[in-house]
């Protein structure tokens, strides 16, 4: 089979398929309309983000067997029109799950404990003991939306600090040791802390908007480690402004470029939430650790093989 590569991932992919002969052909550069005019030479592509599989983009790849994305989300990717083409579609969200929990924790830890705050102060000759007096997780309720691999994974972590840990999921019957399943009315009713692991799809596009914040019965910290179209920055902004929403912890942003790889606009929102103490910023690297790029390739390679091979 014959395999393009089109964004740089571990090199263990490479290693692995070429030995399972495997013809690989890597292109990291070309631009949408210069791939389209190649993928009916392919019988499979490998992804990230960079460039949209589109339905012209399927239909022109007449020869595709598969696509797998290296990570777990797949909305780059004209699902239906995959589906219906029979062209199998293969992603890795095992492989930055604990990389995420674990980048869940440490948001909250951090703006919970005022620890950056802190530290920059004493860096810069400032001495507060009061003012930095920290939140503890412990005996906090915690609400998930989504409990799929990186819901369930956040929630063994939360779990482990003495958490409650509640969860809403379209799927039944998922409750498991670490967290309940509730409906997402009781999720509004008990949750202190509300953590977002769920796919961009047009139910999930600004489900955190005004009225889901209005609707929490208790102020909140809210962590979004999913996707920045998610919430409405501008609601979540007047919810940290009021006091309804306690702290922001964000590794996603609504204004990043579709591909993840800067910020595509900014505005009064974005630099609120860029200067206030109440948030915490990073650059989509919630599934980034050393440990998680070799893990999420061999995820792929491993699902790949066991179809084709």
């Amino acid at each position: 089979m014959k395999i393009l590569l089109l964004d740089k991932n571990h090199p263990l992919i490479t290693d692995q398929l070429l030995a399972k002969n495997f013809i690989l052909e890597e292109d990291f550069t070309s631009a949408y309309d210069e791939v389209c005019e190649k993928i009916e030479n392919y019988d499979g592509i490998i992804i990230r983000s960079r460039i949209p599989l589109d339905q012209n983009f399927l239909e022109k790849g007449k020869n595709l067997k598969f696509i797998a994305r290296v990570g777990a989300g797949m909305e780059n990717i004209d699902i239906p029109v995959a589906e219906k083409l029979g062209i199998q579609l293969i992603n890795s969200p095992e492989g930055n799950r604990d990389s995420v929990a674990e980048h869940v924790v440490g948001m909250l830890l951090v703006i919970m404990n005022r620890l950056f705050i802190a530290s920059q102060e004493v860096k810069n000759g400032i001495w507060k003991r009061e003012e930095n007096r920290g939140d503890e997780l412990l005996g906090k309720t915690v609400g998930l939306i989504g409990y799929g691999n990186m819901g369930k994974a956040t929630a063994k972590r939360l779990s482990g600090f003495g958490c409650n840990v509640i969860f809403h999921d379209i799927l039944p019957g998922l409750s498991d040791e670490y967290a309940t399943q509730v409906s997402l009315q009781e999720l509004k009713q008990s949750a202190e802390v509300l953590s977002l692991h769920i796919p961009l799809t047009s139910e999930t596009h600004y489900l955190i908007d005004e009225t889901f914040i209005a609707e929490m019965k208790n102020d909140f910290y809210f962590v979004n480690t999913a996707r920045g179209k998610n919430v409405e920055t501008k609601s979540l902004v007047e919810g940290l402004k009021s006091g309804k929403v306690k702290g922001a912890c964000l590794d996603v942003l609504e204004y990043e470029k579709s591909s993840f790889e800067n910020i595509e606009s900014e505005n009064e929102d974005l630099k609120y939430l860029l200067e206030s103490e109440k948030a915490i910023v990073t650059p989509h690297i919630a599934g980034w650790t050393h440990q998680s790029k070799e893990k999420l390739a061999q995820f792929i390679v491993d699902k790949i093989v066991a179809s084709y091979c």
